[in-house]
């Protein structure tokens, strides 16, 4: 017989209960540890670059993560700081960085400061002039031979002396040399066989390494000249100069870019603050405000249309699969869902090759010889009933989950009382199921309202207009943005980042005026 002592439980008696709960010592020093590791990873390339402040941020932020864990107090934050770490990290820093970038010029040619944009601009203007000096080149890496940064080690014929070159200069060092002045070998550097070299023979072309008044090129894969400048800065005016024609190009600070008296800007400039012009060009340039408002009325037919269309779609197969008198109704479902478990941006791409003119497989079905994406209704028809047979199975899935959740005694009421069916959906089911989904249907519309793949990979915004081969009549604001930003001479990130925060804005009052009518909808029906 074993008899049960009942009483007040001792220190001792909870002690190994609560040594069972605490966390194993090893783990976590292993874990602070690789923070650690990962805190001086960090610091190195900050404190190349002077970035003081992140540099301080990094070790404030490593510092407090070592007080939190090393010490028993603070238990809550123990949990909720790494949360926050990544919500920062993954959230709220993208955004903060995306809003900063739209109020510079930050793009091709503007990502530097001015110092870097004058070695750019002397260094492309540089031409071999006679007598210029001769150097045996070896062309090197500093790290993989296919992918990693290219190297000049030029070795000077007087001197034997070999120095290696990039786009921030020449330095001495010492390597071997054989008797036709090449490098054979050098610490730090792997050098490139000539059939590496080759596979890179446009960059190794277009690598200049400044020298001052000029810049050092290559002249094949075995020869490199010291070349003349044919453009110079001039610090007393603050412009550059060509030294053949006498045009001079003066700094403006507030564009970042070098301009000539008739408006005439060089490629490359620099990065600056440009204030509100990114925003004020949107809705006062004439060239993108007009086609930006027209993007905007479709864009938002195409969210409301694709969103609300599989809705009613998907709520339809739901309903008729929730009655227990159909039969089959698993493997109805799972037809169903079948484009939705196939990859999205494959099938975008048949439906793409289904409305083809001539070899189609819906003009052939049906005998017609229409051009889908030739006019603008017909593309825009195009592409949402693409959504719609992407975008019913989740609908229909959500709407299924939704139903079932439904009491039926409210169904059976309904009926004692003396409604119809059309009647309990309309006064009882649908409102409860609009409690339920209507946050997932301002996600969906949000979804759809940037659905990029949705234009690019079927019309790629086709059909456009003649006279404005920028903006095609199924474009959404985000490929018109992505066409403006980098389909044009070079990308403007800091314009893109604009007009993204524009769409935010918009799709952010959306949502809140869609979940404020939905809290009504709870209170009423909670």
């Amino acid at each position: 017989m074993v008899m049960q002592l009942d009483g007040p439980v001792t220190a001792r008696q909870a002690r190994p209960a609560e040594d069972a709960r605490r966390p194993n010592p090893f783990i976590k020093i292993v874990l602070l540890g690789l923070t650690v590791a990962l805190a001086i990873w960090a610091a190195f390339p900050l404190i190349e670059n002077e970035a003081w402040i992140g540099l301080a941020i990094l070790a404030a932020t490593t510092a407090g993560l070592l007080h939190l864990y090393l010490t028993p107090r603070h238990v809550p934050a123990k949990y909720l700081v790494p949360g926050t770490i990544l919500l920062i990290a993954f959230q709220v820093f993208p955004v903060l960085y995306t809003a900063s970038t739209a109020f510079t010029n930050f793009g091709d040619g503007h990502r530097g400061s001015k110092a870097e944009a004058v070695v750019a601009i002397q260094t492309a203007s540089v031409t071999q002039v006679p007598g210029s000096t001769q150097y045996a080149l070896t062309v090197a890496t500093t790290g993989d031979p296919a992918t990693g940064p290219l190297v000049f080690l030029i070795t000077d014929p007087a001197t034997r002396q070999v120095r290696a070159g990039d786009a921030a200069g020449l330095r001495d060092i010492s390597a071997t040399v054989n008797s036709a002045g090449r490098v054979t070998a050098a610490d730090g550097y792997t050098v490139l066989t000539t059939g590496q070299a080759s596979l890179r023979s446009k960059e190794i072309t277009a690598l200049a390494v400044p020298t001052g008044g000029g810049a050092i090129r290559s002249s094949g894969l075995s020869r490199a000249y010291e070349g003349k400048a044919g453009r110079l800065y001039d610090e007393s005016c603050d412009c550059v100069r060509d030294t053949t024609t006498g045009r001079t190009w003066t700094a403006d600070e507030g564009l970042g870019s070098f301009v000539a008296e008739d408006g005439d800007r060089l490629a490359q400039g620099w990065k600056v603050t440009v204030g509100l012009s990114n925003f004020t060009r949107v809705l006062t340039e004439p060239a993108i405000s007009g086609p930006f408002l027209r993007t905007l009325v479709w864009n938002l037919a195409f969210a409301l249309a694709s969103t609300g269309g599989t809705f009613v779609l998907g709520l339809l197969c739901a309903i008729a699969l929730h009655s227990p008198r159909v039969r089959g109704r698993i493997l109805y479902r799972v037809l169903l869902i079948l484009p939705y478990a196939m990859p999205s941006f494959a099938m975008l791409l048949v439906w793409r090759d289904m409305f083809n003119t001539d070899f189609g497989l819906i003009n052939n079905l049906f005998g017609t010889d229409v051009d889908w994406f030739g006019g603008a209704t017909s593309a825009r028809f195009a592409v949402i009933l693409v959504q719609l047979w992407l975008g019913y199975p989740y609908m229909f899935l959500v709407a299924t989950g939704a139903l079932q959740a439904i009491p039926g005694e409210l169904s059976e009421a309904s009926r004692i009382d003396g409604a119809g069916a059309w009647a309990a959906f309309r006064k009882i089911t649908l409102p409860l199921l609009m409690v339920a989904l209507t946050p997932l249907l301002i996600s969906s519309f949000a979804f759809n309202f940037n659905n990029f793949n949705a234009i690019y990979l079927t019309t790629e915004g086709a059909p456009f207009p003649a006279d404005n081969p920028a903006n095609g009549a199924t474009d959404l604001l985000i490929t018109y943005t992505y066409r403006l930003a980098f389909g044009g001479a070079g990308a403007q990130y800091g314009f893109a980042a604009a007009i993204s925060i524009f769409i935010f804005v918009i799709v952010a009052v959306v949502s809140a005026i869609s979940f404020r009518r939905t809290r009504r909808q709870e209170e009423v029906y909670s």
